[in-house]
C-alpha cells in the first residue's frame, strides 16, 4: 500500500481482507506487523526493558508477536495483559511468546508499547483497561503506540477512554483518519507506518508529499509567469500581507487594486487605485485573490461580486468566505474557485451552502461536492478537497497560530495558482511552503516575518 494512503476503519478491514483472499493469512500479517512494529521498537528501546501491554484482540495478538521480537533480540521483556487472547490469530500470537504474561503489574520498565486496542475501537475504555491507560499517562517511560493510540477511535480521532501522550505511534498497514486529524493527532508523538503488504484503496484520502517545484522557463517574462490581482477593501494590512507573500513565491507580478494609501507598502507591489471592474477586465491576469482586509460590508460584497464576474480563477479566504453565498457563486465558475477557510469559516460557508458534517473532511467534502469548489481546510490538521481528491498534511508547527498567518498562506496560495492555474496543486504547494517558511523563521515571528522567508521556503523545493 502507497504510504500516503489514508484509510477508515471499513477501508483498513477490506484492505486486510483482499490480502487475505489472494492467499496471504491473518497469522501472516500479524507476523509482518509485529516484526516491523519490534524493529522499531527495539531502535528505541537500545537494548534497555520493555513492557508490553496486550489486549483481548489482533492489537494484542500485535503486541504478543513485538514481545517475542525483543524477548528473541536479548530485551527483558514484561507482558501485561488483563484479557487472555480473544480470537485464534491472536491466541496463535500468545503461544508462540516464550515468556511469561501477567494479568497485572507494575509499569515500571523504561520503554511501554500500547497494544491493547487497535483501529477497530467502537466502545469507551473502562474497567481494568482504563486503569492502565492512566498508569501509563502518568508512567516516566517511552511510552509506544501500536497502530491507533488506545481510547482513541480511528476514523474520528474521539478520545474514548483516559488519554495517552505518546512518544512515538506506529501505523500498521496504513495511516488512519486519527493520525492526521486533531486534537488525536497531537497525542501521538512522532509517527511512523510500518508496511504490512496490503493493496491501496483507490478513493482514499492521502497523505500530501512534499512538492517538487521548478525555475521559470527559459523565455519567462512577468506576465508568462503569471499576473496576480489582490483585490484589497476596507483594512489595508491584510492584503499587503497576502502581497508580500504572493511576490515570493514564483508569480511574476503582483498588483494590489486598492482604494487606500499604502505608504508602507513595498516598492515592488504596484497599487492600482482605479475601478476594480477596469482593472480586472484585464485578460492578463492570470489569478485574483480576495478576501483578506476586505470587510463585510455592502461594499465589500459588491468587490467580491466583482471580482468572481471577470472570471478569473480565483483564490476566496477570510472575509470573502463571510459573504460568499450561492447568489453570488452563480456569478463564476465555481470549478475555478478555491475556498481556504479555518474551522469558523468553513462553519460559515457550510451554513450557507446547507451542508452537514461531522468531521473535517466530511464538511469539506460536502462543500466541494455541492459546489465544484476546491477546499482548503486549514488549521492543525489541514485537508485539502478538490476534484483530484483529497489529502491531508504532516503537521506543521504551533507557530503558524499567529494573526495574519492565513493571510501569508493565502498569497501563497494565489502566487501558485497564478503560476500554473491549478487551485488543488496550488493549495498543495501553498502549504508546504507555509510550513517551510514557518520553519525558517524564529520562533515566536510575526507574519510579515513569515513573508519575508517565502522565497527562501521556495528555495527548498526547487
Amino acid at each position: 500500500m502507497p504510504s500516503e494512503a489514508i484509510l477508515t476503519v471499513d477501508q483498513m478491514r477490506a484492505a486486510e481482507q483482499a490480502a487475505m483472499d489472494s492467499g496471504t493469512s491473518e497469522w501472516d500479517l500479524m507476523k509482518r506487523a509485529g516484526k516491523g512494529a519490534g524493529q522499531w521498537v527495539a531502535r528505541m528501546a537500545a537494548g534497555r526493558a520493555v513492557c508490553v501491554l496486550c489486549g483481548p484482540g489482533n492489537n494484542g495478538g500485535d503486541g504478543y508477536v513485538i514481545a517475542e521480537f525483543l524477548r528473541a533480540q536479548g530485551n527483558e521483556v514484561k507482558v501485561i495483559a488483563p484479557k487472555p487472547p480473544g480470537s485464534e490469530t491472536a491466541r496463535s500470537a500468545r503461544d508462540h511468546f516464550c515468556g511469561t504474561v501477567l494479568e497485572e503489574g507494575e509499569l515500571d520498565a523504561p520503554v511501554i508499547v500500547d497494544c491493547l486496542f487497535g483501529y477497530g475501537l467502537s466502545r469507551e475504555v473502562k474497567w481494568a483497561f482504563a486503569v492502565l491507560l492512566k498508569e501509563l499517562e502518568s508512567a516516566d517511560a517511552f511510552k509506544i503506540a501500536v497502530d491507533v493510540p488506545s481510547s482513541i477511535a480511528s476514523d474520528s480521532g474521539e478520545a474514548m477512554g483516559p488519554v495517552v501522550h505518546y512518544d512515538l505511534t506506529l501505523a500498521l498497514g496504513a495511516w488512519k483518519h486519527a493520525h492526521v486529524t486533531m486534537p488525536a493527532m497531537a497525542r501521538m508523538g512522532m509517527k511512523r507506518l510500518v508496511d504490512i503488504g496490503l493493496s491501496p484503496a483507490r478513493d482514499a484520502p492521502s497523505l500530501s508529499q512534499a512538492p517538487r517545484l521548478s525555475a521559470p522557463a527559459a523565455d519567462a517574462h512577468k506576465y508568462r509567469r503569471g499576473l496576480l490581482a489582490v483585490v484589497a477593501g476596507e483594512m489595508p494590512g491584510a492584503p499587503i500581507l497576502a502581497g508580500q507573500a504572493a511576490m515570493r513565491c514564483g508569480a511574476g507580478y503582483v498588483k494590489l487594486f486598492s482604494d487606500h494609501s499604502h505608504p508602507d507598502a513595498p516598492v515592488d507591489l504596484v497599487i492600482e487605485d482605479g475601478p476594480l471592474d477596469e482593472g480586472l477586465a484585464d485578460d492578463r491576469i492570470a489569478a485574483v485573490l480576495i478576501g483578506p482586509g476586505l470587510g463585510r460590508s455592502e461594499a465589500s460584497r459588491q468587490r467580491l461580486e466583482q471580482a468572481l464576474a471577470c472570471c478569473h480563477r480565483a483564490i476566496l479566504d477570510a472575509d470573502a468566505l463571510h459573504l460568499l453565498d450561492p447568489a453570488l457563486l452563480e456569478r463564476t465558475d465555481a470549478r475555478k474557485i478555491v475556498v481556504t477557510p479555518h474551522e469558523g469559516e468553513l462553519a460559515a460557508l457550510c451554513k450557507a451552502f446547507g451542508i452537514a458534517g461531522n468531521t473535517k473532511l466530511e464538511r469539506a467534502r460536502g462543500l466541494h461536492e455541492a459546489t465544484g469548489m476546491t477546499v482548503l481546510a486549514k488549521g492543525p490538521d489541514t485537508v485539502l478537497v478538490g476534484a483530484e481528491g483529497a489529502k491531508f498534511f504532516p503537521r506543521g508547527t504551533s507557530w503558524l497560530s499567529v494573526a495574519g498567518s492565513g493571510d501569508v498562506l493565502a498569497g501563497m496560495a494565489a502566487s501558485r495558482l497564478a503560476v500554473d492555474g491549478d487551485g488543488f496543486s496550488a493549495c498543495e504547494e501553498a502549504v508546504w511552503l507555509h510550513h517551510e517558511a514557518a520553519r525558517l523563521s524564529k520562533p515566536a515571528f510575526t507574519a510579515s516575518e513569515l513573508a519575508d522567508n517565502a522565497a527562501a521556503a521556495l528555495e527548498a523545493f526547487l
